[in-house]
């Protein structure tokens, strides 16, 4: 699915956007599955705007057990098959869903951060597809830090409510995240304008944040992420995001392969 200079690119820079590899069916079938998480929030769900403001920032992640929607992207999607392309892995596991909703004239931002320290995964091969089910300017879209990922740095996970680093996170990787946008002119920084069909896809440690969605539509995004071979369960000190299971999972230091992250493609 993917030539061999965006593998090359996903290599180098920790991101690539690929343009429409998303088919309607699925985009309309996730839109099913967006508007009914939201009818129905799952336990983790949060409201980060507050009481008052306009627009509405939306997050509920880990769904896909009880959203047929969402399980039957993970399944059925040749989204998975570019996942183990990109990663170079021969195996693919499900790790979760995040859904992340901007409402028209939402003015809350979300923070500087890379994924990878907030959850309990070890490894290179851990990638996100960022896909967007409505259209999304430029200007609404996530910036990336391009080759972030190379950086060999963890930065201390910052909470998306008030953008401050999660207290309880103490693994001893961690460093404070600097401010990255008063340091803009010192990286290269990218983002596109993208229509339905298309998807980001980026390295769990690339460094990325989302500005506020002052357009006049929604911006309802899907993030499809999975793990590779060479991943692997660890429990870090403090605060994980998503929590780790209570049962079903691998034990520490295990690869990924369990109910709870089962196995797409090998």
């Amino acid at each position: 699915m993917i030539d061999a200079s965006t593998r090359h690119a996903y290599a180098t820079d920790g991101v690539v956007c690929l343009r429409g590899i998303i088919s309607p069916e699925w985009l309309a079938r996730l839109r099913e599955g967006v508007e009914e998480n939201l009818r129905s929030p799952g336990r983790y769900a949060k409201r980060y705007t507050p009481e008052g403001n306009p627009g509405g920032f939306f997050g509920d992640y880990c769904n896909w057990e009880r959203i047929a929607a969402y399980r039957e992207f993970f399944y059925g999607s040749p989204v998975k098959q570019a996942a183990a392309e990109l990663m170079a892995s021969p195996k693919v596991n499900l790790y979760h869903e995040h859904v992340l909703v901007k409402e028209p004239g939402t003015r809350e931002k979300t923070p500087w951060h890379h994924d990878q320290p907030y959850y309990p995964i070890d490894g290179e091969h851990v990638i996100s597809f960022w896909i967007p089910l409505d259209p999304v300017e430029q200007r609404t879209c996530p910036e990336y830090i391009v080759g972030s990922h190379r950086w060999g740095r963890w930065f201390r996970p910052a909470r998306f409510a008030d953008q401050k680093a999660h207290p309880t996170a103490t693994d001893s990787r961690f460093e404070t995240i600097p401010d990255f946008e008063a340091e803009r002119d010192r990286h290269r920084i990218v983002a596109w304008e993208l229509a339905p069909g298309d998807c980001i896809a980026f390295h769990g440690l690339t460094v990325h944040g989302a500005p506020e969605n002052l357009s006049t539509h929604r911006r309802r995004a899907f993030s499809a992420r999975f793990t590779g071979t060479d991943a692997r369960f660890v429990l870090r000190d403090g605060f994980m995001s998503p929590p780790p299971p209570e049962a079903g999972g691998p034990a520490p230091g295990a690869p990924m392969d369990s109910p709870v992250f089962p196995v797409l493609l090998s």
